[in-house]
C-alpha cells in the first residue's frame, strides 16, 4: 500500500515548481505524479519518498493537501497488461477513480498507482489474480 499526497493549488504559473522545488529542498524524491486542472485549480497527485513529510511541508507552505492510501500494482511492460489489470477491476465490479504510472526502480517494471473505493479488498483481489501489490 502506498501513501499518495494530494495538493490543490492555484492554476497559475510557476506553482507546479513551487511545489516540485519545496520537495526537492526537503528531499523528497516523487515517485509518480498525475496533475488534473480546472479553470482556477488544480489537483496535483504524488507517490513521493516520504508523505508526512511532504504533506507537513506543503501545510507550512500555505497549499491545501492530505494524504490517502493507493494501491501500486507492478506490472508487465508489455501491450495489454492495463487492460488485463481493469478487466479483472472490471469483472469484480470495482470502479477506478484514476490511475497514473509510476515504476519500480528496482527491478524497472511500472507500476500502476490506481485510487479505488474498498482499497483494502481490491488488493486483496488483485492478489489473489496474481498480481503484486508493492
Amino acid at each position: 500500500m502506498l501513501q499518495q499526497v494530494s495538493i490543490y493549488a492555484e492554476n497559475n504559473k510557476g506553482v507546479y515548481r513551487r511545489i516540485t522545488g519545496l520537495l526537492s529542498e526537503n528531499g523528497i524524491n516523487i515517485l509518480g505524479s498525475v496533475t488534473n486542472d480546472s479553470a482556477e485549480y488544480g489537483i496535483v497527485r504524488m507517490v513521493v519518498s516520504d508523505s508526512e513529510l511532504a504533506k507537513k511541508v506543503l501545510l507550512e507552505a500555505g497549499y491545501m493537501c492530505k494524504t490517502a492510501p493507493v494501491l501500486g500494482i507492478e506490472t508487465e511492460d508489455k501491450v495489454g497488461e492495463l487492460n488485463k489489470l481493469l478487466t479483472v477491476l472490471y469483472d469484480a465490479n470495482i470502479n477506478v477513480n484514476y490511475t497514473y504510472l509510476s515504476f519500480n526502480r528496482e527491478s524497472g517494471k511500472p507500476i500502476m498507482v490506481i485510487h479505488t473505493e474498498g482499497i483494502y479488498e481490491v488488493e486483496n483481489i488483485l492478489t489473489s489474480q496474481g498480481f503484486v501489490s508493492v
